[in-house]
């Protein structure tokens, strides 16, 4: 028994040290004595169980704008970090604050004071970021349809039926430009919907 290695820790007396990529508590990041957060309420439309809330104000920077008030409801966070994923500045990060206790349902509900961290104190976080955050994560992109994974697949199966003889068969895309095309056909070449009655066109 003696051997055995040891999976517990002496709570608290002794402390755990989460890894750089653990998702503990969201916090604010500051630099130069100012939230970095320019109020673009991408994390509060992102957040699933609707914890954040903010009030943005105009300032006179380069940034335009920043938060009156913010507020992380933790009774509701499910420390999923969308709301790092979709914030452009890296204003909201997830730190390794995983001990939280509170009193009543007011003390969990955390303003600017309680969630502002200095940049240095989240440098670690920062540069895990810079590493693996998604860089391309709700960017907006052209679809392709030969980048398409449905595309593509429908491409090896016509190549399949090339090779076997059966190429005359449709394929998913083709048979929906088929009906798409007898659609039209049946509204006399477009798409308008069907011809108006007389009642519509009074």
């Amino acid at each position: 028994m003696a051997n055995e290695p040891t999976y517990t820790f002496e709570y608290p007396e002794e402390q755990w040290y989460p890894p750089d990529s653990y998702r503990g508590r969201p916090v604010l990041v500051e630099e130069d004595d100012r939230p970095r957060c320019v109020s673009c309420n991408l994390c509060a439309r992102a957040c699933p169980p609707l914890a954040i809330s903010m009030q943005s104000k105009e300032v006179n920077n380069v940034k335009e704008r920043e938060p009156e008030w913010f507020e992380i409801n933790m009774l509701r966070c499910i420390y999923c970090g969308f709301c790092e994923e979709v914030c452009p500045e890296e204003a909201i990060v997830m730190s390794k604050e995983h001990d939280l206790t509170f009193q009543s349902r007011d003390e969990a509900v955390f303003d600017l004071d309680d969630l502002l961290r200095p940049s240095e104190q989240m440098q670690d976080r920062l540069e895990y970021l810079d590493q693996y955050k998604n860089k391309q994560f709700g960017q907006q992109w052209d679809f392709k349809k030969e980048n398409n994974l449905h595309s593509v697949k429908d491409q090896h199966f016509l190549d399949w039926l090339a090779e076997e003889g059966m190429d005359d068969l449709d394929t998913t895309h083709q048979r929906e430009d088929r009906m798409a095309t007898e659609g039209d056909q049946d509204w006399g070449g477009d798409r308008q919907g069907p011809p108006q009655t007389k009642h519509a066109a009074e």
